[in-house]
């Protein structure tokens, strides 16, 4: 049955009061909140139709009301207001990302952090790596007699090194040759198109030297791989122990937070849209009493990877939700300096 204006109304002030108390909303409580005149046996009556409808529960505790997941939806979805941010809340966000040359990687984990303290929630930023990103530069660097350094420079402006073992005396010479070896078959590739396979057909061409290089080449193969899978940041998530609501399944939802394979479903589906699941709308049981509040952020007019908020159900989504879009926004905006994303 479709809702009146009135109950649409009456919803909103019962969700509202809702995220901001807590507590369960009686009809008197209600009554003083209602910005139009109605008598309590009609805000009674409406109450229980809300309630027989699946728009409300009922708290075994307490003679109040509070919102069902579904009453969430449809307040999200068509009553809810969200108001433009006042020009010193976009100042406020723009002083988080008050940094000079970011790194692209400690800006995203910077900004999960940021993020995290400025919403009391838990945190997810992740980068999604372009398939026209490619090898810029290979660096092998001499570390001791045993050791080097390998140095992978993307064209995305993403830096990765990993320091290796190897059986062999490290010289000026071996490090020069391997240098000009791997450059000349790695410079200008695309990440995703450097597989295991191709590696391997490296290998062989190295010759009498592939049983001292394959161990570097498979280094250079997984640091190729990490840049290429995008990164991921969580912060906050010892946050959500505040919430009361939250404390039988706080545990579980920490351990899957920190499962990146299985959070990229909630966040990727449809990553231009802004996203917001509500309790057991989420796939995991885990967040079944938690709303997942996500939007992506763009480099170069093109999806570059996700901003999002996890917490309560009972979070002011007027509010967060257009200080998400704009914290994305202004993140997508720097990276865009910082990355270099050639066509």
């Amino acid at each position: 049955m479709k809702l009146s204006e009135r109950r649409k109304r009456i919803l909103t002030a019962i969700v509202e009061t809702f995220i901001q108390t807590g507590e369960p909303v009686g009809s008197k409580m209600l009554s003083s909140r209602l910005d139009f005149q109605v008598s309590s046996a009609t805000i009674r009556g409406d109450m229980a139709w809300l309630f027989e409808m699946g728009y409300l529960e009922q708290p075994h505790t307490s003679a109040g009301r509070v919102p069902s997941h579904l009453g969430y939806r449809v307040y999200i979805d068509s009553l809810m207001q969200c108001q433009p941010l006042t020009q010193e809340e976009r100042d406020e966000i723009d002083s988080l990302f008050n940094v000079k040359n970011p790194d692209p990687d400690k800006l995203l984990e910077d900004a999960a952090e940021a993020l995290s303290n400025y919403t009391q929630c838990a945190t997810v930023t992740s980068s999604i790596t372009p398939k026209t990103v490619r090898v810029r530069r290979v660096e092998i660097i001499g570390a001791g007699h045993g050791t080097v350094v390998i140095l992978i420079i993307a064209t995305n402006g993403v830096i990765k090194n990993k320091v290796c073992r190897v059986d062999f005396v490290v010289t000026s010479e071996l490090l020069d040759f391997f240098n000009k070896f791997a450059n000349a078959r790695l410079v200008g590739k695309s990440l995703d198109s450097i597989t295991s396979k191709y590696i391997g057909s490296v290998s062989i061409t190295l010759g009498e030297y592939s049983r001292i290089f394959t161990p570097l080449l498979a280094a250079i193969f997984e640091l190729c791989k990490e840049i290429n899978d995008g990164q991921y940041y969580l912060s906050g998530g010892t946050k959500l122990l505040e919430y009361s609501e939250l404390s039988q399944l706080v545990r579980d939802m920490l351990l899957l937070l920190e499962r990146r394979d299985q959070l990229q479903s909630l966040f990727y589906p449809d990553a231009r849209n802004f996203k917001i699941l509500i309790g057991k709308e989420n796939n995991s049981m885990e967040l079944s009493n938690a709303s997942v509040v996500s939007t992506h952020y763009d480099i170069q007019n093109q999806p570059a990877g996700m901003v999002g908020i996890i917490g309560p159900v009972r979070m002011e989504y007027a509010k967060i939700i257009p200080h998400l879009e704009y914290f994305a926004k202004t993140l997508g905006e720097l990276l865009s300096e910082t990355f270099e994303v050639e066509e």
